[in-house]
């Protein structure tokens, strides 16, 4: 009987094993708050847009070569938004089309300095004011 439970018990030994390298081999997802907030000033006077963005990154030297950037992205968001009319950020399509063109932004500002942009997944607004 003794030796039936330590066959067994060897038996299943593999299965628990590769289990545990399958859960330990999925890739971090962390999402990034670029802080501070963006506010820049649109093309109308006295008008502007408050947004939060978050950046969707998976795998851990994908998240740290994104922090390095930061700077450089946060140049190329600034300069896509701070061109926009408030007219063009009311409805949730222009809203919707501004995220899409600002992770297209982050593309490529990735492709440029850190010549290439994987583990980027996807960009969020979290707070978007238009005042």
């Amino acid at each position: 009987m003794r030796i039936f439970l330590l066959l067994l018990s060897l038996w299943c030994l593999p299965s628990y094993v590769s289990a545990g390298e399958d859960e330990a081999a999925e890739p971090v997802v962390e999402y990034l708050e670029m802080k501070p907030k963006f506010t820049v000033n649109l093309a109308e006077p006295k008008k502007y847009l408050r947004v939060d963005v978050q950046l969707m990154v998976e795998g851990a030297k994908a998240i740290e070569k994104v922090k390095k950037h930061f700077p450089a992205i946060r140049h190329g968001l600034i300069m896509l938004f701070s061109g926009k009319a408030a007219a063009n950020l009311q409805t949730m399509e222009q809203r919707e089309a501004l995220r899409e063109d600002a992770l297209k932004v982050v593309e490529d500002t990735l492709e440029k300095h850190a010549k290439n942009k994987d583990g980027l997944r996807d960009l969020f607004f979290t707070e978007f004011l238009v005042q």
